[in-house]
């Protein structure tokens, strides 16, 4: 039976995630689904191969649109099995590489700045969402028994016979604890530092059970976004404010030059690891 290899990032509509989704479209010939949370489907791919010229020659029947909302079990559920149910069932499909991406910043300067509605939603998106999609995603990732089939297979000319899944959580550097000497931003850096402790747990799920895929984190620097919006003038001095597009190439190429030793850890957009 064939392999049925394919991207997946979810979130894919904004920002890092929609440059990411247009990446993978354009540099790769595989299929790539990507989620969203509006309703209108047909704005969304429009939106998505708007940036596309016919020199780019992208087939837009590579891109396969999911509806999921992060703050919802049930939807987050729904979407996968809409997944399975949408894949070929006469190949071993696997998840090639897959982007996590939702996340939201609430800026706290001072304890007064706290707010219980925001904390809620801050761990709300940057850390159960990505629980959640652990758990109803990952049924997609190759089995051992898959890799080997793959990499017996001496007539396929793809280095992806080697069936090492990629499974990325967009994080920051501020979830860093021994890089923190600034303070501040108190429930976003404590929710970046617990999705990084859930990349590491995962990853380790993986190895033992000797499933061919690797768990990492990801730092993007500061990616010009409504999220780092607050934030623009600061870095943009330094030369430290990265167009969305920018942002996926390198971080897509962090990720694809990853094997297994690079397993479980945060990694920046330069290749250099981000210190728990």
């Amino acid at each position: 039976m064939p392999a049925f290899p394919f991207i997946l990032v979810s979130p894919a509509t904004r920002g890092l995630s929609l440059a990411l989704t247009r990446h993978y479209l354009k540099h790769t010939n595989l299929p790539v689904y990507a989620t969203h949370r509006s309703s209108l489907g047909d704005d969304v791919r429009s939106t998505i191969l708007s940036s596309f010229s016919q020199q780019d020659a992208v087939d837009p029947a590579r891109l396969n649109l999911l509806h999921l909302d992060l703050t919802s079990e049930a939807s987050i559920q729904s979407a996968a099995d809409a997944l399975s149910d949408s894949l070929p069932h006469d190949k071993q499909s696997f998840i090639h590489t897959a982007f996590f991406t939702g996340g939201i910043l609430h800026p706290e300067k001072n304890p007064s700045d706290l707010d219980f509605d925001r904390i809620q939603e801050t761990f709300q998106l940057n850390v159960i969402s990505h629980l959640l999609l652990i758990k109803h995603f990952s049924r997609f990732l190759p089995s051992a028994a898959l890799a080997k089939t793959i990499s017996d297979d001496k007539s396929s000319a793809s280095d992806q016979c080697k069936v090492l899944s990629k499974w990325v959580h967009v994080s920051a550097r501020v979830g860093s604890i021994s890089d923190n000497r600034l303070g501040g931003w108190f429930s976003y850096r404590a929710s970046k530092s617990a999705l990084n402790q859930v990349v590491r747990t995962f990853d380790l799920h993986l190895q033992s059970k000797r499933v061919p895929a690797i768990c990492v984190g990801v730092h993007p620097g500061t990616v010009k976004t409504d999220l780092s919006k607050p934030f623009w003038g600061g870095v943009e001095k330094e030369g430290k404010l990265f167009p969305p597009e920018f942002a996926a190439e390198k971080l897509a190429g962090v990720v694809d030059r990853l094997g297994y030793d690079g397993r479980g850890k945060v990694w920046d957009w330069a290749g250099k690891e981000v210190k728990p």
